[in-house]
């Protein structure tokens, strides 16, 4: 186990360097998408149609933050981390379409998407879910919106983040996944207490 400061867009050498259980802080520039905005960026790259925004090498943020118009501009209350399994239908095509090298969210991903991280060469960084105010604090300044029409929780904010975490590799460029090897531990726990009790 290691601990990484990152800075955005994120390096492919360095993705790739990672192991699940490592430590990272983020600086730069992350985006959050949830939901509506993976259907809406996938809609528009299967029509052909340029991106208002480059993902490429980014790292995007499963959230839906809460935020408060101040003097003209916005201010973050709250920006906890997502269900990332809600993603698990669309993030595979997303990984590949649009060059994402990090994702950030909570509870891990399924299979499809261990692998298309692994293809692709990105990350699954996980963030202490319940933490969305420390979140918020690592979060400096909104620096844009897009897909603004669906709504605050949809949308795809641009954030600018100064040692944003800490995160830890859920899922590594290896095809590594921490929860399926704790999954695996939690199982094995189990049938060593059910061979003690002889049940």
């Amino acid at each position: 186990m290691a601990e990484y400061r990152l800075t955005t867009p994120l390096d492919d050498d360095v993705v790739r360097s990672l192991s699940i259980g490592d430590i990272v802080y983020l600086t730069g520039i992350i985006y959050t998408a949830r939901d509506e905005a993976h259907i809406h960026i996938l809609e528009d790259l299967r029509r052909g149609r340029e991106l208002k925004i480059s993902l490429r090498g980014a790292v995007i943020y499963h959230c839906g933050p809460i935020l408060k118009r101040v003097n003209g501009g916005w201010r973050v209350l709250a920006a906890g981390p997502t269900t990332s399994s809600r993603m698990n239908p669309l993030e595979p095509e997303f990984i590949e379409k649009t060059g994402v090298k990090g994702v950030i969210g909570k509870g891990g991903m399924s299979k499809p998407v261990v692998e298309a991280l692994a293809k692709h060469g990105a990350v699954y960084l996980s963030f202490t879910g319940g933490a969305a105010v420390l979140a918020a604090n690592g979060i400096k300044a909104v620096k844009g919106v897009y897909y603004e029409e669906l709504g605050m929780a949809e949308a795809v904010w641009v954030f600018e983040v100064k040692d944003f975490g800490p995160l830890i590799v859920g899922i590594d460029a290896k095809g590594n996944s921490i929860f399926e090897k704790v999954g695996l531990e939690v199982q094995q726990n189990i049938q060593r207490v059910r061979e003690k009790l002889s049940i």
